[in-house]
């Protein structure tokens, strides 16, 4: 995964590198220092997307709820 790749799916998932370190447990400044170092670990990219897969469906399931569709 690309730094570019990286910075997506965090724009994506409306997270900054501060939450998203927050949310994963690591060193803001950790994952501040991919960026130079080129090396962003593997798991990152499937944490992301299973992050953003969460949380559209809890909003999906969020607005199904207020639409009365699914009691």
């Amino acid at each position: 995964m690309t730094n570019e790749e990286f910075e997506k799916l965090l724009m994506i998932a409306k997270l900054s590198k501060k939450t998203f370190s927050d949310l994963v447990g690591l060193n803001y400044h950790s994952v501040g220092n991919w960026k130079q170092s080129n090396k962003i670990p593997i798991w990152v990219k499937s944490w992301l997307n299973l992050y953003i897969e969460n949380k559209f469906s809890r909003e999906l399931k969020e607005l199904i709820k207020k639409s009365g569709l699914c009691q």
